[in-house]
């Protein structure tokens, strides 16, 4: 939870508003790979990419 708050105080007080949709992205790349790859999914997650 800490790098979650250093990450927003860093977007903050820098302006790089534009890096939350990239961190989001990315977050729900990982999710996806993650757990697509042991799970009924599998399948639909490969003809994503």
């Amino acid at each position: 939870m800490e790098i979650i708050k250093e990450l927003w105080s860093f977007m903050k007080e820098r302006k790089k508003f534009w890096l939350a949709p990239i961190i989001l992205i990315l977050i729900i790349l990982g999710f996806l790979i993650v757990f697509g790859g042991s799970s009924a999914i599998a399948p639909f997650v490969y003809t994503l990419f």
